[in-house]
C-alpha cells in the first residue's frame, strides 16, 4: 500500500461522521498492541501501536457513558495505557500509569478498564503511562455531549482530529535509558508529526509525507487539536486563516480569535476554523507547528507541517501545489506570545457550564518545579552538569517510582517501605527562586505524598526555578480539573498576588504550564478519593523524578468512598 493511499484514508477517516450516539450507554472497546513496521524520513523501523494503527484509533463516546477497554499486551514491553483527563470519579483503578494506580500489564497479560465519563464533553486523549512508550502509543478521546444538547458555539459541518507528536529514528526506550544511566540529557526527537505524518521539510520527506486536510469554502470546520508530544510544547498556526478558540482539556471557554495558539503536552484545545469564501481554485495552505522552549539545552527546533487543500474532490498528496502558503510563527522562545495567549482562556461561567472555583480554602501548598543534580554513582563521572546527573524534582524530592502500585499499597494499607506521608508542603529551603540559583543543587530522592481528607479545598502554587536554567513545565493533574486562579513572573508574592485571582471565570484544566521563571496558582476540590499522580508532561522532566502523588482519604458516605479493585488487576 502506498504511502500517498494510506495518507488518502487517514484524511478520510479522520473527517468521517461521527457517530450517532446515544447517552448512558457502554461503549466497548479492545486495544491489541503489538508491533507494527511504519517508515518515516526514509527510516522503517518496528513501533508499539495499537490495532495496527498509528497515531491510534479513536475512543468516542456520550458525556455519562460508561467506557470499557479491555487492553491486550501481545509485546515484550510492559505497558499501561491513561485516559488523559477523565476525571475517573470513584474509578482510579483505571487511571492507568504504571506504578501509582496500578502495576503494568506484562507481556501475554491483559486488563480491562472501566470507567463513567462524568460531567465531562469535548477533546481528551489517551496514552502509554510507562516510560517513553506514549511515543507511538496515543489515540484521541472524543466526548459528545448528551444527545439533543447543543454545543455553546456555531455547529460546525465537519469535525476533524489533529494529533500532533514526535518520530525518533532511533528507539526512544533505548535513548531514555542510556540517559537515565549516563545522567546526561537525552537524545532529541528527528521530527515533530501532524496525525503521523512529518510534512515535506524534513531531510528525506516530500508533500507525501504530508498530512492533507481537504475543506470546502464558506464552511466552519471543528478542529480537535492535540499535544501528543513527548517533551515539546508547540505553535500551531494555518497560514492566512484565523481560529476560534472554544474549548480547552475538555472545558468549554469563553471564544476568542487568533492565529496562533500555544499548546503543551497533555493539553487539548479545540478551534473553530470558517473557511474562505472566495479562495483561489485549488488554493493550498500550510499548517505548521514548531517548538516553544525556554530551557538551556537543545531541542528539536524543526517544524512539521500538514496540508490545508481547498477542493470539492481529494487532490493526490503528490501534486504540485500551485499557492503553497506558511503561516509564520513566533521565535521558539517567546514567552510573551504565550503568557498572553494564556491569559485570555477564561471559562464560560454560565448557569449551564458554571466556574465552580473553590471560594474558601483549607489547606494551601507552595511547590517549586524545576531542574536540579543528583550525585553519580560510586565517586564517577557523569554527564550531566559538572559531572553530576541531570535530575528534577517537586520542592526537592525527586520521585522515586515504587515497584508496587500506590494505589494498592494504600488500599490494602501495606504503605510501609513503598511510600511515606511527609511530602514536604513548602519549599525545604528559601532561596531566590528565579534569581542566582543555589550553589547545592542536589535533589533528595524519595517516595512521598501529600495525604488530603475527603472535600478538602486546595489552593497550590507552582513556582518555577532557575537551577539548571528557568524552564516552562506543563503541570498534569490526574483525577481533577483544576482552576487556573493566577499567574506571573518572578517569585510568588504570597501577599500581593492572591488579591490579583481570578476567582469569577479561570480557564478549568487538567494541565497547564508553569510560566518559565514564574508562578501559576491552581485551585480545585478533592472530591475523589484514591491516589492521583501530579507529574510535569515533558517526559524527560518526569523521567528525571518531576512527579508526585496525592492520596484523597474516602469520605463518609457510600459514595465517597473507593471501591475495590477489579479481579484481573495487573501484578508486578
Amino acid at each position: 500500500m502506498s504511502p500517498t493511499f494510506i495518507s488518502f484514508l487517514l484524511v478520510v477517516s479522520a473527517m468521517i461522521a461521527l457517530p450517532e450516539l446515544a447517552a448512558g450507554a457502554t461503549r466497548h472497546y479492545k486495544f491489541d498492541i503489538k508491533l507494527k513496521n511504519v517508515t518515516r524520513l526514509c527510516k522503517t523501523k518496528s513501533i508499539l501501536a495499537v490495532n495496527g494503527e498509528f497515531p491510534g484509533p479513536r475512543l468516542v463516546a456520550r458525556e455519562g457513558d460508561q467506557v470499557v477497554v479491555k487492553v491486550v499486551n501481545h509485546v515484550k514491553n510492559n505497558v499501561s495505557i491513561h485516559w488523559h483527563g477523565v476525571r475517573q470519579i470513584r474509578s482510579g483503578w483505571a487511571d492507568g500509569p504504571s506504578y501509582i494506580t496500578q502495576c503494568p500489564i506484562q507481556t501475554g497479560q491483559s486488563y480491562v478498564y472501566n470507567f463513567t465519563i462524568v460531567g465531562q464533553r469535548g477533546t481528551l486523549f489517551w496514552h502509554a503511562h510507562i516510560s517513553w512508550l506514549r511515543v507511538s502509543i496515543y489515540g484521541p478521546i472524543i466526548i459528545l455531549p448528551k444527545p439533543g444538547v447543543p454545543y455553546p458555539f456555531e455547529k460546525p459541518y465537519k469535525e476533524v482530529t489533529l494529533l500532533l507528536g514526535e518520530w525518533f529514528n532511533g528507539d526512544p526506550e533505548a535513548i531514555i535509558s542510556q540517559a537515565l544511566q549516563t545522567g546526561a540529557a537525552p537524545n532529541i526527537s528527528d521530527a515533530f508529526t501532524i496525525n503521523g505524518l512529518p510534512g515535506p521539510f524534513y531531510n528525506c520527506s516530500s508533500i507525501s509525507d504530508a498530512y492533507q486536510l481537504n475543506v470546502q469554502p464558506g464552511k466552519t470546520y471543528l478542529l480537535r487539536l492535540i499535544n501528543a508530544a513527548l517533551n515539546d510544547e508547540l505553535f500551531f498556526s494555518i497560514a492566512n486563516h484565523t481560529l476560534t478558540v472554544v474549548e480547552s482539556d475538555a472545558t468549554y471557554v469563553k471564544p476568542f480569535h487568533t492565529n496562533i495558539i500555544i499548546i503543551t503536552p497533555g493539553q487539548t484545545t479545540n478551534l473553530l476554523l470558517r473557511t474562505k469564501t472566495s479562495p483561489y481554485p485549488n488554493s493550498t495552505f500550510l499548517i505548521a507547528i514548531r517548538p516553544y522552549n525556554t530551557g538551556l539545552g537543545t531541542f528539536d527546533n524543526t517544524t512539521a507541517s500538514a496540508i490545508l487543500h481547498y477542493s470539492t474532490t481529494v487532490q493526490p498528496l503528490g501534486r504540485r501545489f500551485p499557492f503553497l502558503i506558511i503561516p509564520p510563527l513566533p521565535s521558539f522562545n517567546n514567552t510573551a506570545f504565550v503568557a498572553d495567549f494564556t491569559s485570555k482562556l477564561r471559562s464560560l461561567a454560565t448557569n449551564q457550564y458554571p466556574a465552580n472555583v473553590p471560594l474558601s480554602i483549607d489547606r494551601r501548598f507552595y511547590f517549586t518545579v524545576g531542574l536540579g543534580t543528583s550525585p553519580c554513582p560510586n565517586n564517577g563521572s557523569c554527564q550531566g552538569p559538572n559531572g553530576t546527573k541531570f535530575a528534577a524534582s517537586v520542592n526537592n524530592v525527586s520521585f522515586a517510582l515504587p515497584t508496587t502500585a500506590l494505589l494498592q499499597a494504600y488500599f490494602f494499607r501495606r504503605s510501609e517501605g513503598v511510600y511515606t506521608t511527609d511530602f514536604p508542603v513548602n519549599p525545604p529551603f528559601a532561596f531566590n527562586y528565579t534569581g542566582t540559583p543555589p550553589n547545592d543543587t542536589f535533589v533528595v530522592n524519595a517516595t512521598k505524598v501529600v495525604v488530603l481528607k475527603y472535600n478538602t479545598s486546595v489552593e497550590l502554587v507552582l513556582q518555577d526555578t532557575s537551577i539548571q536554567g528557568i524552564e516552562s513545565h506543563p503541570l498534569h493533574l490526574h483525577g481533577f480539573n483544576f482552576f487556573v486562579v493566577g499567574q506571573g513572573t518572578g517569585n510568588y508574592d504570597p501577599v500581593k498576588d492572591p488579591v490579583k485571582f481570578n476567582l469569577r471565570d479561570p480557564v478549568e484544566r487538567n494541565t497547564f504550564g508553569v510560566p518559565s521563571g514564574g508562578w501559576v496558582a491552581v485551585r480545585f476540590l478533592a472530591d475523589n478519593p484514591g491516589v492521583w499522580f501530579m507529574h510535569c508532561h515533558i517526559e524527560v522532566h518526569m523521567s528525571w523524578g518531576l512527579r508526585m502523588a496525592w492520596i484523597v482519604l474516602d469520605g463518609d458516605l457510600p459514595n465517597q468512598k473507593l471501591p475495590p479493585p477489579p479481579l484481573d488487576l495487573p501484578k508486578c
